[in-house]
């Protein structure tokens, strides 16, 4: 059976899916275990997330893995993540990075523990926890599996509890063009990265105003198609079952967005974050904007903001990390995200960025679809691991 060592491992899962004439239906599994507990097991499968009761699991057992990236490839990316979301207090356990940005974000306020921590591991765990103590926070660490699997053994025996999985996901630039069925056309661009002024709320009302009133009966009628698609926690298209319908509302509606490119946030765009991430105390300014190529998207519909993302470009200069993607609700699943995603990489692909990595919770299945299609494919998972009070 499976133990604790083996999250983060590829994985085979013979599990009962029925009965039939009295005796039990079975069905493989495969994929990497991101999270086992006395109750069920998950992993993250070429198809998406599979939980599976242990009740139904037949049998389990762990299999070679297929291209693992490196250890050095691990490290090296995460460190080019840790640039990319940078923490205002840090300190160092050897090779280990310590962070905290009063507690805003769990990737910001946790312990990286990828290399050598110069001391025993256990020592090493209970500098941790020295550590964060005279921050005033509670003692987390970021275990990039199966690499820090040794630190999810130590810290396991401590009585130290895990949030969700994390996929960290990866997918080489430029991304592949949409498709003209579950993408709008593309949005204008605006870089106000050297300063230009945008004018982008009356551009916005000026490009749509000609189609709205055209459009109106055809959105109507594709709104049908629309519902039943999956989004980013903020939206993207999915017009299958009334395409012919949203067309004509598509043509009047989607003339209207403008998504500009920034070097900082505006008040809109924080308020937007601080919303996501439950506040935003000075420390999260440090952590959005403390890194020398970044961009903050801001989408435009009518001159409304309704849609924000950010880029950095870090890992001297080959990655480009995407977070914060958001959609107002009520602009959801027409196409947003994907713009805003769009226009952040071809942003990362000018500034000379060979890949892009975002980071997403497993659970997140309307994300991690949104991401599939856009090529990204898990790199490696990790789990943020909270000490006992």
């Amino acid at each position: 059976m499976l133990r604790q060592q083996d999250v983060g491992h590829r994985i085979v899962v013979r599990r009962i899916v029925g009965i039939r004439e009295g005796r039990p239906l079975f069905s493989d599994a495969l994929g990497e275990l991101v999270e086992l507990s006395e109750t069920h097991l998950t992993l993250a499968t070429a198809h998406g997330p599979l939980r599976v009761p242990v009740t139904q699991v037949h049998r389990a057992k762990r299999v070679p893995p297929t291209r693992r990236p490196t250890a050095a490839a691990v490290v090296a990316l995460e460190r080019a993540a840790d640039e990319a979301w940078p923490a205002p207090t840090r300190g160092r356990i050897g090779d280990w990075l310590l962070r905290s940005a009063d507690g805003w974000t769990g990737r910001a306020n946790s312990a990286l523990p990828i290399g050598d921590p110069d001391r025993p591991l256990a020592a090493a765990v209970d500098e941790v926890e020295r550590w964060y103590a005279e921050q005033g926070q509670p003692a987390m660490i970021n275990t990039p599996l199966p690499l820090a699997a040794p630190v999810g053994t130590e810290l396991d025996a401590r009585g130290w509890t895990a949030r969700p999985p994390t996929l960290v996901q990866t997918a080489p630039l430029p991304l592949p063009a949409p498709s003209s069925v579950d993408t709008p056309p593309a949005a204008g661009r605006v870089d106000l990265a050297d300063g230009q002024a945008g004018a982008a709320g009356g551009q916005a009302g000026a490009a749509g105003q000609a189609g709205l009133a055209g459009g109106e009966a055809g959105l109507a009628g594709g709104q049908a198609g629309a519902a039943g698609q999956a989004g980013l926690a903020g939206g993207e298209a999915g017009l299958a079952g009334g395409q012919a319908g949203a067309a004509g509302g598509q043509a009047g509606r989607w003339e209207s967005v403008v998504v500009e490119l920034a070097t900082a946030p505006s008040e809109g765009w924080l308020a937007v974050a601080a919303g996501r991430k439950g506040g935003l105390p000075d420390a999260a300014r440090h952590v959005l904007t403390a890194v020398d190529q970044v961009r903050f998207a801001h989408g435009y519909v009518d001159g409304t903001l309704v849609a924000v993302g950010r880029a950095t470009v870090t890992g001297q200069g080959r990655w480009l990390g995407l977070s914060l993607i958001e959609v107002s609700p009520e602009a959801r699943r027409q196409g947003l995200a994907r713009q805003v995603i769009d226009e952040l990489a071809a942003w990362g692909v000018s500034a000379g960025a060979t890949r892009a990595f975002l980071q997403v919770e497993q659970h997140n299945n309307a994300a991690v679809a949104l991401y599939q299609r856009l090529g990204f494919v898990t790199h490696h998972t990790y789990l943020t691991r909270v000490a006992p009070h």
